[in-house]
């Protein structure tokens, strides 16, 4: 945790450093840690409205879940526990209960309703296409007779539900900001968002990046990171991704029309393979099938959401946080594990079933409240 705060700290500092005509002025780190924290929650009092959607807890609900895997035809395997003989059901059957009111109950034909003829496209990594099928099967759960046609083609995916016209779009981009393959190798380029011409015309765009930001090695895409005209083997993954969502940022401020198209950020999906993050140094999410139910996660604030929180807090469109960070901390039990069609652990995506419903009823909850 002290490593955590020096890191917040070094980086919070760069921030204040690098905001020219800034008015603040702090006296110590430390205080520019506590009011950056302060901000990051208080952005999402702010876009939720008069009621704080995303501080609450995990309540037992027999009712859940919304659907079932068996009859959804849009889950990969890579998300369908049960199919591949998940023994707990337990995960399925939480639902979130914000502190200061409810969330509405999720109503798959009144979203195609309000949606009816629109387009409306996930941008992100695959935290994004999780979200995406868990709302496609949401939506067919609720007009199961309803007809759909399916098109994936060059990293783009479109279901349309054709009795309303609704286009549910997934374009795959990890990073948001560009990767050129180059003669030297393929660049990482901070500053440059070409791929942004496929995100116009939609009415909706759901936006997401971070779980490749910190992928090292083998696992890494990329083999040079470019900031302006400066080229370099590599650089501290929390200012590259400042960068990298300042210049998302840039797109969304020069190329929104708020008044044709409404955009939200996912927010960040945490991981559990670390025990210590929830108090139990000793196991990740292999071994675990309840949520998190302590008053305050001990991992604490994640790094990343800091850094989100910022950039949103300078974009001059409205874009609404979906703050899910915190209330996905707390599902350490909801993971695929080695429930899917991959031979390795996986604490990272979610099953469906599972917590990517709840976003999708939280995005519900902001549409129609």
């Amino acid at each position: 945790m002290a490593i955590l705060m020096k890191q917040l700290c070094f980086l919070l500092f760069l921030f204040a450093y690098h905001t020219k005509g800034s008015t603040i002025h702090l006296q110590n780190e430390k205080e520019l840690s506590n009011q950056e924290l302060s901000n990051s929650s208080s952005i999402g009092r702010k876009l939720a409205g008069t009621c704080n959607f995303f501080a609450g807890k995990w309540v037992y609900d027999a009712s859940y879940p919304l659907y079932n895997f068996a009859s959804c035809p849009f889950i990969d395997d890579e998300f369908n526990c049960l199919k591949f003989k998940r023994p707990d059901t337990s995960y399925t059957k939480y639902r979130w209960q914000p502190s200061s009111c409810n969330l509405p109950r999720f109503n798959g034909k009144a979203f195609l309703e309000k949606w009816r003829g629109k387009k409306i496209m996930f941008v992100g990594d695959s935290l994004s296409l999780n979200m995406w099928q868990s709302l496609s099967c949401m939506l067919h759960s609720s007009v199961p007779n309803s007809r759909t046609s399916l098109v994936r083609k060059n990293g783009l995916a479109d279901l349309t539900f054709l009795d309303y016209g609704v286009h549910l779009l997934l374009y795959r981009t990890p990073y948001l900001v560009d990767m050129v393959k180059e003669p030297a190798g393929i660049v990482l380029k901070l500053n440059s968002i070409r791929s942004g011409d496929s995100w116009r015309g939609m009415d909706m765009l759901i936006f997401n990046s971070w779980h490749w930001w910190t992928h090292t090695g083998s696992s890494q895409p990329w083999n040079y990171i470019q900031d302006g005209n400066k080229v370099q083997k590599d650089m501290n993954r929390l200012i590259a991704y400042y960068k990298g969502m300042t210049t998302w940022a840039r797109w969304v401020n020069r190329n929104v029309d708020p008044t044709k198209t409404k955009v939200f950020f996912q927010g960040i999906s945490p991981t559990h393979y670390v025990g210590r993050d929830w108090g139990a140094p000793s196991k990740s999410c292999a071994s675990e099938t309840q949520p998190f139910f302590g008053s305050k996660y001990p991992a604490g604030t994640l790094a990343s959401s800091v850094v989100i929180n910022k950039v949103l807090s300078r974009i001059k469109k409205p874009v609404y946080l979906l703050d899910v960070a915190t209330l996905s901390q707390y599902r350490k039990d909801g993971h695929p594990v080695s429930y899917s069609d991959h031979n390795t652990m996986d604490c990272s995506h979610w099953c469906l079933p599972g917590l990517p419903d709840t976003w999708n009823e939280l995005l519900y909850a902001a549409l129609f409240s």
